[in-house]
């Protein structure tokens, strides 16, 4: 099967996106098809543990994997390109989720959203409302529930 085509705000997305070093960027990117992939645990652990693995390049300051799409919330290295941390991310969960499952058809949608985040904009108020995706998409009732999350703030 071929890779779902650009659509035409894609490109528009792309334009005046750079890559400022110690940056927060908000990113958000969807499942080929906006299938609900990750409404298997073992599959969506894939991403977090992907997400883990680009410590080195992003601080990650919360995330939530939802059945068909990303939201990562994180601080941007001095040498990685924004454009390229999640073409690494992305490609890197593909190739793991193609070898150990049955899976053939695209993972991942092309392109991304990305919010860079401004000077007064409340990160921590940003990643409640990221980490409760699953509450509002009423996948659970407390986000204690939720397996695909995390966030460096936890509040009880």
């Amino acid at each position: 099967m071929g890779r779902t085509p650009a659509r035409p705000g894609q490109v528009a997305l792309r334009r005046g996106r750079a890559s400022l070093p110690y940056h927060y960027y908000l990113v958000t990117t969807v499942t080929d098809g906006r299938r609900p992939i990750f409404l298997d645990t073992f599959l969506g652990r894939v991403v977090v543990r992907a997400l883990r693995r680009m410590e080195p390049l992003a601080a990650t300051k919360c995330f939530v994997v939802m059945p068909d799409h990303l939201h990562w919330l994180f601080q941007l290295n001095d040498a990685t390109s924004l454009s390229r941390l999640i073409q690494r991310l992305k490609a890197g969960t593909a190739r793991e989720i193609c070898s150990t499952t049955s899976h053939t058809a695209p993972i991942w949608q092309r392109g991304f959203h990305d919010h860079a985040i401004r000077g007064d904009e409340d990160l921590r108020a940003l990643a409640r409302y990221v980490i409760a995706n699953p509450l509002r998409a009423g996948l659970v009732s407390r986000i204690g529930d939720y397996p695909l999350w995390d966030a460096v703030w936890v509040e009880g």
